[in-house]
């Protein structure tokens, strides 16, 4: 593998997790995001699910979003007489987001946007030496 293609390789894993990023933000930004009337939904948590696929012209496999979906998990309830969206019992459905796990997911995400971006980082370096030697 070249350097060109180990840098390919590095941005599409760089631009994959800054997508997973994106969605583990929104996630915890409505983390207490409930319905507004009765019945109503809370906001459901997002998913994202990646794949590798073959670029032809490159030559490469490189890694993108297969799909983003949502989180199927039963809502939490919580007693809470007063709000506008509590049932005839008082309980109000909670988003199914727990912020622990988000943060935990947001972290590993991170770090393996760091790993990429170092080793983009490591190839440019090298490419850029390369053609110093060559002057």
């Amino acid at each position: 593998m070249d350097l060109t293609q180990a840098m390919q390789v590095a941005a599409s894993g760089m631009k994959v997790q800054g997508a997973r990023m994106r969605l583990v933000a929104q996630n915890l930004a409505n983390a207490e995001s409930s319905a507004l009337a009765p019945g109503g939904e809370p906001y459901r948590r997002q998913t994202i699910t990646f794949e590798s696929a073959l670029d032809r012209e490159l030559g490469l496999e490189l890694v993108r979003v297969a799909r983003t979906g949502v989180d199927g998990a039963p809502f939490p309830l919580h007693y809470e007489p007063g709000h506008p969206a509590a049932d005839a019992d008082g309980y109000v459905m909670m988003p199914n987001v727990n912020p622990l796990l988000e943060m935990m997911d947001l972290r590993e995400a991170q770090r393996s946007f760091e790993a990429n971006l170092n080793a983009l980082s490591l190839a440019r370096s090298m490419v850029q030496r390369t053609v110093d030697l060559l002057r």
